[in-house]
């Protein structure tokens, strides 16, 4: 049975490098009907911190991940790995430095590793020195803390980024040392920012805490992490946790660096939502409209609201800036509504609407816009020099959804009071 992990240290926020991994891991594990396990490196105490792991555990649920098993704590194990060391100080494989053991690296040695991503990578061991299994403190050190803990959960695959290639001979010497047999392993491409450096906060957003506070569905971060580094085709760039699991391949995964392209995301991002329906939405609108101290309206209200611009957001924190006029009568103008409404003749024009509409038997977009095309027409004036500043008399925008669709979902009297006001 395949088993694999994800080993996130407590350290800081879930990085979109770590979630991808993380995402790889899992669907390698499902695809196979193999186990997703995780185990927490939190050996380094002093910065582990509980709020971190809450955090990232929190995020790889949101971002639609399961696990077999419950979290291991490495900091639960540190006699397990002086033990450890100590067995190879009496079988002579390694040897103490005052409070530290250190493993003896056999020189002239060449290390072949037959990566699932790269093929074949070959090591030699007068590169490497001797290696610490315990440090002067008493704690593990990395490798070899991994290499004990991989052994006892039985993993059998290592999915990791490439910045681990030069961990992979000491491990396996460590498996060697142990008469344990070593996991196989594969290295993704570090995930790199448009100009070809590490990802990095100049970048933009790193973690995922980022992308979830402006306004990403998890389904779109996850589809687009899955896309960096392993790509279906074309047809296929849209697609769930589900069905990314029963085409996944390892053997697809590109080796080559991927990058992060914010706009690609933020597209991938607008799709999910716009073939969402408002009820899947409203939560997060919900959330939005709370943080912003907005009293949210009857769920039948935001429901329309949400119908009518989910096809024009690509992220959450786009839908308030162009909807607060639902919301609120203080809305925020653009300059260029203003200047709508500053020409030669436009309050006038608000002032006939207004009373024109005020009598309308049905205030429907279509009787709405019959009117004020007949008005213009009155008034031997083009349908645009009255729709434009009744746009933004109403909703303070020059764009957004259509004129009339606002208008009846406003309602009457605040559309006759906010083209009053304007004029």
């Amino acid at each position: 049975m395949v088993v694999v992990r994800f080993a996130p240290s407590p350290t800081g926020y879930l990085h979109l490098g770590s979630a991808r991994t993380a995402l790889f891991n899992w669907l390698y594990a499902r695809h196979h009907d193999g186990r997703f396990l995780i185990r927490i490196e939190d050996t380094d105490l002093k910065r582990s911190d509980k709020k971190f792991l809450d955090e990232i555990l929190r995020d790889l649920r949101w971002l639609g991940l399961d696990w077999d098993a419950e979290p291991v704590f490495q900091s639960d194990r540190f006699e397990v790995y002086r033990q450890k060391a100590a067995q190879l100080v009496a079988a002579g494989r390694a040897y103490r430095d005052g409070e530290a053991v250190l493993f003896r690296v056999e020189p002239g040695r060449t290390i072949v590793v037959e990566d699932m991503i790269h093929g074949r990578i070959t090591f030699q061991t007068d590169d490497i020195k001797d290696q610490v299994l315990v440090k002067s403190d008493g704690s593990p050190a990395y490798n070899f803390s991994c290499v004990v803990d991989d052994d006892f959960l039985g993993i059998t695959h290592i999915l990791r980024g490439d910045d681990h290639i030069s961990n992979t001979p000491k491990q396996v010497l460590f498996y060697e040392a142990l008469d344990r047999p070593a996991p196989r392993f594969g290295h993704m491409p570090l995930i790199m920012g448009q100009d070809g450096a590490k990802l990095s906060k100049r970048h933009g957003g790193v973690a995922v805490e980022d992308y979830k506070q402006e306004g990403f569905l998890p389904e779109a971060l996850a589809n687009y992490l899955i896309l960096l580094g392993w790509y279906p085709g074309q047809e296929h760039e849209v697609l769930t946790l589900a069905e990314a699991v029963k085409m996944f391949d390892i053997k697809s995964m590109n080796d080559v660096q991927a990058k992060f392209d914010v706009h690609k995301l933020k597209w991938l991002n607008g799709e999910y939502i716009m073939r969402s329906s408002a009820a899947e939405l409203l939560p997060a609108v919900k959330e939005r409209l709370a943080a912003a101290g907005l009293a949210a309206p009857d769920d039948g209200f935001l429901l329309r609201v949400v119908e009518l611009y989910k096809i024009r957001i690509k992220t959450f924190t786009e839908f308030l800036p162009l909807t607060d006029f639902f919301f609120r009568d203080d809305f925020l103008w653009a300059e260029e509504a203003k200047a709508a409404l500053a020409k030669e003749g436009s309050r006038e024009l608000l002032r006939l609407l207004a009373a024109r509409l005020e009598t309308l038997e049905n205030f429907s977009p279509v009787a709405l816009e019959a009117a004020c095309r007949e008005l213009a027409a009155d008034r031997k004036v083009k349908a645009a020099v009255l729709i434009h500043p009744a746009r933004a008399a109403v909703s303070g925008k020059t764009k957004g959804a259509g004129l009339f669709e606002i208008m009846e979902l406003l309602g009457r009297p605040r559309t006759l009071e906010r083209l009053r006001s304007a004029s």
